[in-house]
């Protein structure tokens, strides 16, 4: 299946080929029930995630070879050329009026979608909350008991294909306007602080110790994380610039809940 979806990304003479736009809709088609993902999580605790090229690819090759439809849902009108997904009563996954999943992205049992909105490609695992106004952009990797709050906006990535999809690790809980853009990864169990940015070039300062731990695109498992901001020099004077903070690590607890509540009080993280 790679080697076929190679070839036609090199030769799109092929998408007139009924076999090639029969091999790209399986494809979206094992995306949509998560049985494969554009994004690979490692194995060992101390592995990196693995991006699946090949997988973005298809999704631009489907773009390509879809045409455009009008559907009717209730009194809402779309035209597009992806369709809504449907299922969610078979999949276990509740989703509260308007909430809109596009296929081709996969929401696993237990998930709850507030009217919010999930790209193709994203993929979102169990019992994760996605509230009111939060958006999962395409290819976004979204772990198992995670809450992105209100109004939350987690980037999503299609081209190029080698380009890393945002990452939301088991446990996270992104608070209220928090924007994770640009392949950015926040570990487990971290807790960002409501109006945090993270991007793939942000700078996160961990101020825990006596001496500032730089870290960029990149939030370590349970870490607490507020915005920030730092002075830097430009030619027309010294100006502040935005970063975010790491003031203290989540707890471990067996009521993730609680630890997670415990967090927000000692260090006064509005969410």
């Amino acid at each position: 299946m790679i080697s076929q979806i190679e070839d036609i990304w090199a030769n799109r003479e092929l998408l007139s080929e009924p076999q090639s736009i029969s091999l790209i809709r399986d494809v979206i088609n094992q995306l949509d029930r998560g049985e494969l993902r554009v994004a690979t999580p490692p194995v060992t605790e101390d592995g990196s995630w693995t991006v699946n090229e090949w997988v973005k690819k298809a999704i631009l090759l489907y773009f390509v070879s879809q045409q455009m439809k009008t559907e009717e849902v209730g009194i809402f009108t779309f035209n597009d050329k992806i369709p809504l997904k449907t299922n969610f009563a078979e999949a276990k996954v509740r989703a509260v009026p308007p909430a809109v999943a596009r296929f081709g992205s996969y929401q696993a049992p237990g998930v709850i979608l507030m009217p919010s909105y999930v790209n193709i490609g994203a993929y979102v695992d169990e019992r994760t909350m996605v509230d009111t106004w939060a958006t999962v952009g395409s290819c976004a990797q979204i772990g198992k008991d995670v809450h992105l709050s209100g109004g939350v906006g987690i980037g999503g990535v299609l081209e190029p294909p080698q380009a890393a999809p945002v990452i939301i690790e088991d446990g996270a809980f992104v608070g209220s306007r928090c924007i994770v853009v640009e392949g950015a990864h926040i570990g487990k169990r971290a807790v960002l602080g409501a109006g945090v940015t993270i991007t793939g070039s942000s700078k996160i300062i961990d101020v825990t110790g006596n001496s500032p731990v730089e870290y960029k695109g990149f939030v370590p498992a349970n870490s607490v994380v507020i915005p920030g901001s730092y002075a830097k020099q430009f030619p027309g004077g010294e100006y502040h610039v935005p970063c975010a903070l790491i003031i203290g690590q989540r707890k471990p607890s067996t009521d993730l809940k609680t630890s997670l509540n415990e967090a927000l009080r000692e260090n006064n993280v509005s969410v």
